[in-house]
């Protein structure tokens, strides 16, 4: 797990709002092929600069259990089958596409990998995931 703190982020993400990212292809491709880089921070680096300012923790990839929720923030289930299909191919022939949720304590919003977790379920194996949270203070 890395500790991270965000300073002059742009909000773009909130918790509290379905918003959805675009990311850079370089990004898109890491993510899609699961060849992330360490640190996870600076790989990641453009999906934070969109948190709201304040320190976070970011792990993975992992395996999220199949009876943990995430929630959406696209349409769901994906509409782009052909895309979904060729997650299922990948995931088939040994390849762990990566997704990036944002868990807020009581969620975890998919903010990019709609089309890879639908073709995990439908494999019937754990999605891989980057996860970002918010870190809580013990005051």
């Amino acid at each position: 797990m890395e500790q991270v703190t965000i300073s002059g982020g742009t909000g773009f993400l909130d918790v509290n709002v379905r918003a959805r990212a675009e990311l850079p292809q370089a990004l898109r491709i890491a993510l899609a092929t699961g060849q992330l880089r360490r640190p996870l921070a600076t790989t990641l680096g453009p999906v934070l600069d969109l948190l709201v300012d304040g320190d976070y923790r970011v792990s993975g990839p992992e395996r999220v259990p199949d009876d943990q929720d995430l929630t959406p923030t696209d349409t769901w289930p994906p509409s782009d089958e052909a895309r979904v299909g060729y997650y299922r191919t990948a995931i088939r022939t040994g390849h762990r596409p990566v997704a990036v949720v944002l868990a807020d304590g009581e969620r975890e919003l998919i903010l990019d990998g709609h089309h890879k977790i639908a073709a995990y379920r439908a494999e019937e194996i754990a999605p891989a995931v980057v996860r970002i949270a918010q870190a809580y203070s013990a005051s």
